[in-house]
């Protein structure tokens, strides 16, 4: 409907994992298929996905790039001056997977006032540190001297937000979900992140543990439901 009416849209920024690009949510995720499927049946509301790439980097001012700096200070207002997107917190979301997931938590503890909802599928959210054979582990955000980093991890973790995160006075309803077979244990770091924040924002917080690994066949599968959960929670066409 965009280029028949003059309305402005809700946006969805959908960050991509580690090693991937922005062209990976439309080639293996059916992001586009998904979504047209849930606005054709009003299921959700018409919105504009903005899918930028960020490969290995993990949405963070790490060692080498400022990718959280990129994203809100550049990325965003770009599109947002761009396209006819409505630039209020109530219809502003973010999501990611894996790395995508790991950024868009930290942004949305960091910047609750900017987010109606957040998903985050298969959330690499390790806490204290991830496992061996994961890519953040050699990825150049959490490098020092050519070695991993356990405490610039954890300085760029969640776990060093949520403090703040549940002072601010603002709540981002947040939508959660992992592979039972998740090569990487995010079930259960998943799990940890819930009951991290189930008390401090009742009814605004949703897990699911579902059947798979670290794979697109859970990232495409769940996409829908975590779009209607921040569906919910936004205002849509204006």
């Amino acid at each position: 409907s965009y280029k028949n009416d003059t309305k402005c849209y809700p946006v969805l920024y959908l960050l991509h994992g580690a090693g991937g690009d922005e062209k990976e949510w439309v080639a293996k995720g059916g992001a586009r298929e998904t979504l047209d499927a849930l606005i054709a049946r009003k299921l959700i509301a018409p919105m504009i996905v903005v899918m930028p790439g960020h490969t290995g980097a993990w949405w963070v001012d790490g060692a080498k790039e400022k990718g959280e700096t990129a994203l809100v200070k550049e990325v965003m207002p770009h599109a947002e001056g761009k396209y006819r997107i409505d630039a209020v917190r109530s219809n502003r979301l973010i999501a990611g997977l894996s790395a995508g997931g790991f950024g868009a938590l930290n942004l949305m503890m960091k910047y609750p006032q900017m987010f109606a909802a957040t998903a985050i599928l298969s959330p690499a959210v390790y806490d204290p540190v991830p496992p061996s054979h994961s890519s953040g582990v050699r990825n150049p955000p959490f490098q020092k001297d050519g070695k991993f980093d356990a405490e610039l991890w954890k300085s760029l973790n969640y776990v060093t937000h949520i403090d703040g995160y549940k002072k601010s006075g603002t709540i981002v309803p947040l939508y959660i979900n992992s592979g039972d077979h998740d090569t990487f244990s995010i079930a259960l770091h998943a799990t940890t992140l819930y009951e991290r924040l189930r008390l401090h924002q009742p009814g605004a917080i949703e897990l699911r543990i579902v059947d798979g690994d670290h794979e697109w066949m859970v990232w495409r599968d769940t996409l829908g439901e975590a779009l209607q959960f921040m569906n919910a929670r936004i205002t849509g066409l204006k």
